[in-house]
């Protein structure tokens, strides 16, 4: 994997003296998702506008996919990076459509194709082209507006992603489902994305590394996992809460050693007697997930299993967090959840229980310390 961004020894210093940037040098892998966390005045967003130059540095050097950016005309540079701020900042005399195609359009695109590929981007942002196209900013929500200011950012198909704060602008319900269609489209389109929040929870969700912010430095670069489990110094610790481990659970996956193996049957099984447990998990004939069926009801009942089993609810795929498989428990008021090999009702893995979860989370927090694989950890050397 290639670099994409590089700063070398970057520093930021105001006339009246403030140092904004202190002697930055970091790297952003190609297709990488980084966030920059941290409180008002750390420099986050003076290192994000040094990427487009809008702010020049100090000193030092920053590349762009190998390119020293101070050499690129900075109009040029601009219009190769997309770029997107918590005020959107679209057009209000221009509808959806053409501020999306705007970029493009500068770039000497075509009329119809810029407007062509705005409507693709658009509908990959979930927004129908047909529907709002036509409309102008002030008819659409602040989620509808953010998502316009990503299609729009995209449209010249960038290969570095600049944004800030994006999402700071709307309520958290709104917030939490950009975040995740956000996610959904960086696994499609694989910008190198810089992303600036003063939200750590923010960070953890969407960042593949974070770099934490203090005083015009980066105290902690590393995976989520890490900066939660391992802080690098007491700083760190304090800026990401005493309830880190909490947090952990957003991005720490189910995997299948976590996992319980309960009694199972299948659909056309004749009702057995004897479950050897309280409930056993119902599959079909080619081992997908089905339901479940308790011990009771197969000792008092007669027939086949399919003629008695209850529909599952209670599932989710394996890799998906352990903070998803917590709130699917409460969601259904359930003992445990089953966890299958795909999105869909798929091949059936295995129960997690609480005292799973709760094992998994210590697991993964001791193997971050270690550096040591989560299957090495023993439980028993686990304080």
């Amino acid at each position: 994997m290639g670099r994409m961004i590089r700063f070398e020894r970057v520093t930021k210093r105001y006339a009246d003296g403030t140092t904004a940037v202190d002697d930055l040098s970091f790297e952003v892998a190609e297709g990488e998702l980084v966030t920059l966390v941290g409180p008002s005045g750390c420099g986050k967003t003076t290192t994000m506008k040094m990427v487009n130059r809008l702010t020049e540095p100090t000193e030092g050097r920053i590349f762009v996919d190998g390119q020293d950016i101070a050499d690129v005309d900075p109009v040029r540079l601009r219009r190769r990076i997309g770029y997107v701020i918590q005020q959107v900042g679209l057009f209000p005399h221009k509808t959806v459509l053409e501020n999306t195609a705007t970029v493009p359009h500068l770039l000497g695109v075509k009329r119809s194709a810029a407007r062509a590929r705005a409507a693709e981007l658009l509908a990959l942002v979930g927004l129908d082209p047909s529907v709002h196209g036509d409309r102008y900013p002030e008819q659409l929500s602040g989620g509808q507006r953010q998502r316009v200011g990503v299609a729009r950012a995209l449209a010249a198909d960038p290969p570095v992603l600049l944004m800030d704060e994006p999402f700071g602008a709307v309520d958290p319900v709104v917030r939490e489902h950009l975040q995740s269609e956000f996610l959904k489209l960086q696994s499609e389109v694989r910008k190198t994305v810089l992303f600036v929040t003063h939200d750590i929870e923010e960070a953890v969700r969407l960042g593949d590394r974070i770099a934490v912010y203090g005083q015009g430095r980066i105290e902690q670069f590393d995976a989520p996992a890490t900066v939660l489990g391992a802080p690098a110094t007491p700083y760190v610790a304090d800026f990401v809460g005493a309830d880190r481990g909490l947090k952990r659970l957003s991005v720490t996956p189910v995997e299948p050693g976590d996992l319980e193996q309960p009694p199972v049957v299948h659909l056309d099984d004749a009702l057995p007697r004897e479950l050897g447990s309280r409930w056993a998990v119902v599959l079909d004939r080619d081992d997908n997930l089905h339901g479940w069926i308790s011990a009771e009801q197969a000792a008092r009942t007669s027939g086949t299993v399919g003629d008695h089993a209850r529909r599952m609810e209670a599932w989710l795929p394996v890799g998906a967090s352990l903070k998803q498989a917590f709130a699917t428990m409460l969601q259904h008021d359930a003992g445990w959840i089953a966890v299958v090999d795909g999105e869909e009702r798929g091949r059936f893995l295995g129960v997690l229980t609480p005292a799973r979860l709760h094992e998994a989370l210590r697991r993964s927090i001791d193997a971050d310390a270690r550096d040591v694989p989560r299957t090495d950890v023993d439980l028993e050397t686990v304080g």
